[in-house]
């Protein structure tokens, strides 16, 4: 369930044990975050608070997009890791000037009630991340909350992190990305219209925008589809603006969906990076695209078996 407030939250939801940060991916470390706030209090319901949006959305609106999961994506993410609630709580100006005290006081203890607490030991909140770790623990403490502070979780020598999965997708290897994220890296969207020119070609796609997604490298993937109903598919999908027809202003996901037939228009897919193939190119012309695009799909039928 995701519950976007902390004032007179459904009584079931009180006094749970709450996982705390950004969570953006539900990595592998996120997940050991929520584990240890289950195995600390056990008898608790247990709960994720978030923030929505991503306060770097907020104070940086002209960034370009970075999520690795938009909420829908994060909270099946969470209640899969064993979440029961999630807290999204709406990451606004009045939200950001809230001092760390306020939030401890008013959202976790009066407003979700909570009962236990866990989190990484790079945590900060409050105004201008007023809040540490050791603040926490102490204020916690004398409201009578518990709080478990969990070790980064090593791959190698170096913690597992959104920044390190951001920047093995912008690079091109999802496949690495898929080992720290504990699943293959999932864009969200809804099928739009496009020119219909993949369908001339013999090659029929799904195309749907970014948005504020990550723009993971440019190319071309081996992909499985989630589609409508909970059927599963693959495919092989482009990542990129069409430079060989003009360019497009927004980069979009176009998505030929093996041995597919049906109209997907205006319903949400679920498209999932398993190998990077190729570069995005420019081409002489729609002959060689069309080429082009008969080997991707060879290549991707074997990298998925």
């Amino acid at each position: 369930m995701i519950i976007q407030t902390w004032h007179h939250i459904p009584k079931e939801a009180r006094g749970a044990a709450i996982a705390l940060g950004n969570l953006d991916g539900v990595h592998l470390g996120h997940r050991a975050v929520l584990h240890a706030a289950h195995a600390a209090r056990p008898d608790l319901p247990l709960a994720a608070l978030t923030f929505e949006p991503h306060p770097r959305e907020h104070f940086r609106p002209d960034d370009p997009p970075f999520r690795l999961t938009l909420l829908p994506a994060k909270a099946a993410a969470l209640k899969d890791a064993g979440a029961t609630f999630v807290f999204a709580l709406p990451f606004d100006d009045a939200f950001a000037a809230m001092t760390a005290e306020d939030f401890v006081e008013h959202v976790l203890h009066r407003g979700l009630g909570a009962r236990h607490l866990a989190c990484g030991p790079d945590f900060a909140f409050g105004h201008r991340r007023g809040g540490d770790v050791a603040f926490l623990q102490r204020e916690a403490e004398r409201r009578g909350m518990g709080l478990t502070v969990v070790p980064p979780l090593l791959d190698g020598s170096e913690p597992i992190s959104s920044t390190r999965i951001r920047r093995l997708l912008q690079d091109g290897y999802p496949d690495r990305a898929a080992e720290k994220l504990g699943r293959p890296w999932e864009i969200r969207g809804t099928v739009v219209h496009g020119d219909k020119l993949g369908r001339v070609l013999g090659w029929p796609t799904a195309n749907i925008w970014l948005g504020r997604h990550l723009e993971p490298a440019r190319g071309v993937y081996a992909v499985t589809v989630g589609l409508p109903g909970g059927r599963e598919a693959k495919g092989v999908a482009n990542v990129g603006r069409r430079p060989t027809l003009g360019g497009d202003p927004e980069t979009r996901l176009e998505t030929h969906i093996f041995d597919f037939e049906g109209d997907l228009y205006g319903q949400e897919i679920g498209v999932r990076l398993i190998r990077f193939l190729r570069p995005d190119a420019k081409f002489a012309g729609l002959d060689e695209l069309k080429e082009a695009i008969a080997r991707d799909v060879e290549d991707a039928r074997a990298a998925l078996g």
